[in-house]
Protein backbone atom coordinates (compact mmCIF):
# COMPACT_ATOMS: atom_id res chain seq x y z
CA UNK A 1 0.00 0.00 0.00
CA UNK A 2 2.93 2.39 0.40
CA UNK A 3 2.73 2.57 -3.75
CA UNK A 4 -0.65 4.71 -3.49
CA UNK A 5 1.27 7.32 -1.90
CA UNK A 6 3.34 8.38 -4.51
CA UNK A 7 0.58 7.69 -7.05
CA UNK A 8 -1.74 10.11 -5.62
CA UNK A 9 1.12 12.69 -5.35
CA UNK A 10 2.21 12.08 -8.73
CA UNK A 11 -1.69 12.69 -10.35
CA UNK A 12 -1.95 15.94 -8.15
CA UNK A 13 1.03 17.18 -9.42
CA UNK A 14 -0.13 16.85 -12.86
CA UNK A 15 -2.89 19.01 -11.98
CA UNK A 16 -1.43 20.99 -9.61
CA UNK A 17 1.95 22.39 -10.19
CA UNK A 18 2.35 24.53 -6.80
CA UNK A 19 0.33 23.91 -4.06
CA UNK A 20 0.47 27.12 -2.41
CA UNK A 21 -0.83 29.21 -5.38
CA UNK A 22 -3.86 27.22 -5.63
CA UNK A 23 -4.34 26.90 -2.15
CA UNK A 24 -4.21 30.67 -2.27
CA UNK A 25 -6.07 31.17 -5.27
CA UNK A 26 -9.31 28.64 -3.83
CA UNK A 27 -8.86 31.34 -0.42
CA UNK A 28 -8.98 34.51 -2.84
CA UNK A 29 -12.25 32.96 -4.41
CA UNK A 30 -14.05 32.08 -1.54
CA UNK A 31 -13.21 35.43 -0.02
CA UNK A 32 -14.72 36.91 -3.05
CA UNK A 33 -17.68 34.89 -3.41
CA UNK A 34 -18.62 35.63 0.42
CA UNK A 35 -17.46 38.54 1.54
CA UNK A 36 -17.93 40.86 -1.31
CA UNK A 37 -21.68 40.24 -1.77
CA UNK A 38 -21.97 41.82 1.33
CA UNK A 39 -19.91 45.19 0.57
CA UNK A 40 -22.52 47.40 -1.12
CA UNK A 41 -19.93 48.17 -4.00
CA UNK A 42 -21.14 48.26 -7.93
CA UNK A 43 -20.78 45.22 -9.27
CA UNK A 44 -17.68 45.84 -11.74
CA UNK A 45 -15.57 46.72 -8.73
CA UNK A 46 -15.94 43.34 -7.41
CA UNK A 47 -14.69 42.28 -10.54
CA UNK A 48 -12.05 43.99 -10.19
CA UNK A 49 -11.38 43.21 -7.34
CA UNK A 50 -11.24 39.38 -8.48
CA UNK A 51 -8.82 40.08 -11.49
CA UNK A 52 -6.73 42.34 -9.34
CA UNK A 53 -6.35 39.56 -6.51
CA UNK A 54 -5.82 37.16 -8.99
CA UNK A 55 -2.89 39.18 -11.00
CA UNK A 56 -1.40 39.61 -7.51
CA UNK A 57 -1.27 36.28 -6.71
CA UNK A 58 0.44 35.01 -9.78
CA UNK A 59 3.06 37.88 -9.71
CA UNK A 60 3.82 37.50 -6.21
CA UNK A 61 4.12 33.32 -7.60
CA UNK A 62 6.23 34.40 -10.35
CA UNK A 63 8.36 36.29 -7.89
CA UNK A 64 8.78 33.99 -5.53
CA UNK A 65 9.80 31.06 -8.47
CA UNK A 66 12.25 33.19 -9.54
CA UNK A 67 13.75 33.47 -6.45
CA UNK A 68 13.90 30.18 -5.87
CA UNK A 69 15.97 29.71 -9.15
CA UNK A 70 18.04 32.93 -8.50
CA UNK A 71 18.75 30.91 -4.83
CA UNK A 72 19.54 27.66 -6.70
CA UNK A 73 21.44 28.65 -9.09
CA UNK A 74 23.58 31.42 -7.74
Amino acid sequence: MRWLGPIFREIFGLFVDDGSLALIILCWLTVVALLLPQVPVPLAWRGAALFAGLAITLAWSCLRHIARLERHSG
